[in-house]
């Protein structure tokens, strides 16, 4: 469906539905897009520099800072005892997460101490003069070690149906595998900062470049000893966040706000690019066991997994994580019998956290590994096997974790992109292509995305927002949500447009403010939308509840005679400007302005009894990818990709296709190029652009071909029948890893490639020995 196509949909709608453009679009391109490091700074302005661990496992033994002090620029130095409430960053509050350590040290990069400066380079250098002597034991570095040490953040967990230690053996054939998946760097174009300006009474006002202005809030008044309202947390705007900046983002608020409170002036601290690296969690790695009996027909009779995750020193945001590994490690499939095992790895690295998808990808990336596994040794294609496994009708469609798969459209979605991306002529002339060529060989892949949408943690599951109607006509907008380029607040805006019959230049969209809208959840889990439109919707039919009375009072006008559109409002034979309204309204004492409250409907989640409804829908999926691999090399490329995604009755058709290109790529980068390399000592290795590859333009396949899926909108009850768009569209590209694989397999038919994520050059050929054998 093009975008003709969807404004054609639904002529009545005037702003959603319209494909705007962001709202800072134009400020992006020019420069003029203020960020933090823009703002123009208080005089007085103090600028801090971390100093971290040297080592990634021990104790602090010797801390001299004499140096530090004597060095031209330098104010004071920031150490754990001028903390003068809870020295704890943990999101849960759990206490294993010092915002600066005082003298154990549990990975290379701990903060120790923090400079503070006259300016960020006087602040940089007198950091290097620290004298730090250090008693270092044995690191655990990667989830190898953490398992033989037997060290976890958390005990394990599984969701388990039947018995499949007996039902595996008894089935037809058995399938055991084994393989690795990666991490990733957020590399958000705006890295971590945070300016913290003190203010009277104690108060503190920062801003900062977080998705949860509430917990820094939060963790901010606890590090200060204040209480949570002497605190206010501001952002207008991230360079990016994808994740790394849900939870991660607090701890350099914590040392601004610290420094500010010690030095009486406000402070500033951003991270320089390779400390940002090197001090900031990333997506969890893992290693992957399983173990799957099938029939004769490919389908799947019972399965064991075992998914242990490199967490890190700390739990963060593991918990949450590595269940929504669980959840997702179905992807689109039915498991009538299984156990799915989680362990939750400790070791002496920075603790992983969010990044978008927040685990799911992980999980998605075995269920397709798995069932290209079944596919190559039974001699089936993939497709048919993965459609063979599909959620389909009753007795066939439970989770894992007891939730029905009510709104599935697997089947229709993944048979429109089969027909269109002309799955079966292409697979056909790969073949021919293969057999004819000794060194290039291609591969092809479709698979399909099936990602749940809510917070698992239901208590997220909340929004608020606050909308003034003005004298003039024009309206402000705020809510709890964050905006880091995704384009959630010029989708708020429109549902508030609409709701008023105003054009979008009639909304202000105002920064995210703690002294606002308070309590709020994190942007993340794809909900954004989902949660703070529907706030901003039910703060907007608030006022205007208010001027349907005023106008039946005054007019005696029904509201089924009333219509708000078109920058007008028609009252009956009447017919007004919104402001010629609000002004009457007004003289007449009528309130507008409003708090508008949502909570997502149905969900529920009784985690120890592993069942429930966590998700309040699912957003569905497909992409066909097709690759050409040079055998003697390792290189790969792209050659073309063929996206069906389902987005429901689409908000903003043009952020969502945005969103949909955007997010291919950046899973494309985490399963192709994007390696992590850490030391025998701890160190990062890869913690700058030139070690660490994230894709670039030239990366993005030539022909790229996105489409909408046609449908009759989100069967639920959310924004204007809509679905969330942020996170699913990532997993779209585990299609490029599949083709890889499939272009490794041609070389031997019937075996599985021994294929790691991601796919460098390196792991391409090591996959292409084990193979053959060595014999190319």
């Amino acid at each position: 469906m093009d975008l003709a196509d969807i404004i054609s949909g639904d002529q009545r709608l005037a702003v959603v539905r319209q494909p705007i453009a962001h709202d800072s679009a134009v400020k992006h391109v020019t420069g003029q897009a203020a960020y933090i490091d823009d703002m123009r700074e208080p005089t007085g302005t103090l600028h801090l520099a971390p100093g971290y661990a040297p080592i990634a496992a021990g104790r602090v033994t010797a801390l001299d800072l004499e140096p530090i002090l004597k060095a031209p620029g330098v104010v004071a130095v920031l150490t754990a005892e001028d903390i003068p409430g809870h020295n704890d960053i943990s999101p849960k509050e759990v206490g294993d997460d010092p915002a600066i350590t005082p003298e154990r040290v549990n990975f290379y990069g701990q903060v120790l101490f923090c400079v503070i400066a006259e300016t960020r380079m006087e602040a940089r250098r007198a950091v290097k003069l620290a004298r730090i002597a250090t008693a270092p034991s044995m690191p655990v570095i990667d989830v190898d070690d953490a398992l033989v040490a037997n060290t976890t953040v958390l005990p394990e967990y599984a969701f388990v149906r039947g018995d499949p230690i007996v039902e595996i053996p008894q089935a037809p054939r058995e399938i055991t595998g084994e393989f690795r998946i990666g991490g990733q760097e957020h590399f958000y174009l705006e890295g971590q900062i945070a300016l913290a300006i003190p203010g009277e009474d104690g108060d503190m006002y920062v801003h900062s470049s977080t998705q949860h202005p509430t917990e820094v809030q939060h963790v901010v008044a606890h590090a200060l000893a204040v209480h949570d309202n002497a605190v206010t947390v501001e952002i207008r705007r991230m360079g990016g966040g994808f994740g790394g900046k849900e939870s991660q983002a607090t701890q350099w608020a914590v040392l601004a706000a610290l420094a500010a409170r010690k030095t009486g002036r406000p402070c500033k601290l951003r991270l320089d690019r390779d400390d940002d690296m090197i001090m900031t969690g990333k997506r969890h790695d893992f290693r992957v066991d399983y173990n799957v009996g099938i029939g004769k027909d490919g389908v799947i009779r019972a399965l064991d997994v075992t998914l242990a995750a490199r967490c890190g020193h700390s739990e963060d945001l593991s918990l949450g994580v590595i269940d929504r590994t669980m959840f997702h490690a179905d992807n689109s499939y039915f498991y009538p019998t299984c156990r799915i095992l989680t362990r939750r790895m400790r070791t002496n690295t920075v603790s992983n956290t969010a990044f978008r998808g927040f685990g799911g990808p992980q999980g998605m990336l075995f269920a397709e590994r798995m069932m290209d596994h079944i596919a190559y040794v039974t001699g089936k294609d993939p497709l048919e096997v993965r459609k063979a496994n599909f959620y389909s009708g009753s007795g066939r469609d439970r989770t894992p974790y007891g939730m029905r798969v009510e709104d599935n459209i697997l089947h229709e979605l993944v048979g429109e992109l089969e027909r269109t991306s002309e799955y079966w002529d292409r697979r056909k002339a790969l073949a021919e292509f293969n057999a004819a060529s000794p060194v290039l060989k291609k591969g092809l892949a479709l698979t399909p995305v099936k990602f749940g949408i809510s917070f698992t943690l239901i208590q997220l599951n909340q929004a608020g927002a606050l909308v003034h109607l003005y004298r003039d006509g024009s309206i402000s907008l705020n809510h709890g949500g964050t905006e880091m380029g995704q384009g959630l607040f010029i989708k708020v805006a429109q549902v508030v447009a609409e709701e008023f019959g105003v054009g979008i230049d009639k909304v202000k969209i105002t920064a995210t403010s703690t002294a606002l809208v308070p309590n709020t959840s994190p942007t993340a889990a794809s909900s954004g939308t989902d949660l703070n439109a529907q706030a901003a919707l039910v703060a907007c039919r608030q006022i205007k509840e208010r001027l349907f009375d005023f106008i039946q009072e005054t007019w005696n006008v029904g509201r089924d005679r009333v219509q708000f559109r078109d920058d007008r409002v028609i009252v009956g034979n009447r017919e007004m400007k919104l402001g010629e309204l609000a002004t009457a309204a007004y003289e007449a004492r009528v309130q507008l302005s409003a708090a508008g409250y949502y909570k997502t409907p149905k969900i529920t989640w009784d985690r120890a009894k592993a069942n429930g409804r966590p998700f309040y829908y699912f957003a569905y999926g497909a992409a066909c990818s097709e690759v050409t691999v040079d055998t003697m090399t390792g290189e790969m490329r792209v050659d073309r990709v063929d996206i069906r995604h389902d987005v429901g009755k689409s908000l903003n058709p043009a952020i969502d296709i945005g969103q949909i290109e955007g997010g291919f790529v950046q899973g494309m980068g985490w399963l192709t190029g994007e390696e992590l390399v850490w030391d025998s000592a701890g160190r990062l290795r890869t913690h700058a652009p030139s070690t660490y590859k994230i894709p670039t333009a030239s990366d993005v396949p030539a022909d790229f071909r996105v489409a909408l899926h046609e449908s009759g909108g989100n069967r639920e009850d959310s924004i204007y029948r809509s679905k969330a768009v942020g996170e699913p569209p990532l997993m779209l590209a585990i299609s490029v890893f599949s083709a890889i694989t499939d272009a490794i397999a041609s070389l031997k038919p019937a075996v599985m490639p021994r294929l790691d994520a991601p796919a460098t050059p390196e792991a391409i050929m090591r996959a292409i020995r084990a193979t053959t054998g060595g014999d190319m």
